[in-house]
């Protein structure tokens, strides 16, 4: 990890600056594929599938035999494991239902909102360098508690066309039957676009690499909604003299691991405690399998020396990072003051990796100082918010008159009309 002592805002724009991703690169491989499937449709999908993936596939879904069969490669203790994480998450997910609004705000007046689910979405599972199973219950379980109709989980094979069974399990045990064979950002464009067998949703959910991101912003743009702006994953750890130096180092570990282009993130007021925490990190490291991943990231990484807790606050906001560890003896000060963060875990014995599997809250999270505008996937991701109104004669004749003058402001006299002609009904009405 790279050193440095606080000095300036501006100092910060330079240090904190995420690994740089060749976007327009990036856009010229995925657009060609994009367009490849929008005109091809399933030919094309299993194409691509043969081309990324090296797989040649008879079939893009999953039959329901493959689905139930999944149990049978899972142990006991993970299946338990899975079963504690899709109860505290449908838990916390189901706490976040609202109840429809209604008021009458004037007399005759009514003004109604409630939620609606999105009917058709996208879940995508990546499943490269860790198929990570635990989205499938982050993304499946609000899409059921939401009400969407049709749920399709697309997630990437391998060699032998094979979805990992971790995936299919939990996959099977929330009761999704739609599992799509393909990952990257095809299967991105067969969720926008629709194939002859893949119906085209309304929204896709769900992380990937920078593929698969790109993929997701370009379809956003004309065909169908996104979750959120996401990249590579991130983690924020504020760490003060209290603050257990193994602890610290395991959990900026567990995010550096995620992949070269993570970064990760201390805080302190401490010197000698970014000294003990750099040298315990070399310690671990060299138990972790995920390690040469681990260092590259590292070396994009940053420990920042603070005079204050005002500094420490500043840099939290600045950065607006995707995870906030509060490894220290009194959080509340910064809790109070953190406006710009997707997640955070609140004291010693609260790692991130919690957060991502088992604690309630959602792991698919704003990264890349999105954080700043986007909140992380909820139950509020997978419904529409729809507004009513309703106006009695009494309420009309009460309110009109300032549609009337509003319009007329405005100078679009057909809304002023729209208003007036039933005024003069309602009082031609009464004189009968």
């Amino acid at each position: 990890m790279n050193v440095y002592q606080y000095t300036n805002r501006q100092q910060l724009q330079e240090v904190l600056r995420r690994p740089l991703l060749d976007h327009a690169k990036i856009e010229k491989i995925v657009i060609p594929i994009l367009d490849k499937v929008k005109r091809g449709g399933d030919r094309a999908l299993k194409k691509l599938a043969l081309e990324y993936d090296h797989v040649e596939l008879d079939d893009l879904w999953v039959t329901e035999y493959e689905l139930k069969e999944a149990i049978n490669h899972l142990s006991g203790s993970l299946k338990l494991a899975i079963g504690v994480a899709k109860q505290n998450i449908w838990k916390f997910h189901e706490l976040q239902k609202q109840e429809p609004l209604t008021l009458e705000v004037m007399a005759g007046v009514t003004c109604k909102r409630r939620s609606v689910p999105i009917r058709n979405v996208g879940l995508y599972i990546p499943g490269g360098t860790a198929p990570l199973f635990s989205t499938v219950l982050m993304l499946g379980i609000p899409a059921l508690i939401a009400g969407c109709k049709n749920i399709i989980l697309a997630s990437p094979t391998n060699k032998f066309g094979q979805i990992s069974p971790e995936v299919l399990y939990t996959a099977h045990l929330l009761g999704i039957k739609s599992v799509l064979k393909v990952g990257g950002a095809h299967a991105i464009a067969a969720l926008a676009y629709g194939t002859e067998s893949v119906p085209k949703v309304d929204k896709i959910f769900g992380p990937g690499n920078q593929y698969v991101m790109m993929a997701k912003q370009l379809v956003a743009k004309n065909n169908v909604a996104i979750d959120l702006p996401a990249g590579p994953s991130e983690v924020m750890i504020v760490a003060d003299e209290q603050s257990n130096i193994k602890f610290v180092a395991a959990d900026l570990l567990s995010q550096a691991e995620h992949g070269n282009d993570s970064q990760v993130v201390l805080v302190t007021q401490s010197s000698s405690i970014a000294d003990a925490v750099i040298s315990e990190i070399n310690q671990q490291l060299e138990t972790l399998p995920r390690k040469n991943l681990a260092k590259v990231s590292l070396s994009n990484s940053v420990a920042m020396i603070v005079n204050s807790k005002k500094e420490a606050i500043r840099v939290i906001n600045f950065y607006g990072p995707e995870h906030l560890i509060l490894n220290v003896v009194k959080p509340q000060p910064y809790i109070d003051k953190v406006y710009n963060a997707g997640s955070v875990f609140i004291g010693q014995y609260t790692p991130e990796a919690a957060g991502d599997y088992a604690s309630g809250t959602n792991h698919s999270l704003p990264t890349n100082g999105w954080a700043k505008s986007y909140s992380g996937v909820s139950l509020d991701s997978f419904v529409k918010k729809i507004t009513y109104q309703e106006i009695t004669k009494k309420g009309l004749k009460i309110l009109g008159p300032t549609i009337e003058i509003m319009a007329a402001a405005e100078h679009l006299e057909g809304h002023k009309k729209a208003v007036s002609i039933r005024l003069e009904y309602i009082e031609n009405e009464k004189g009968e």
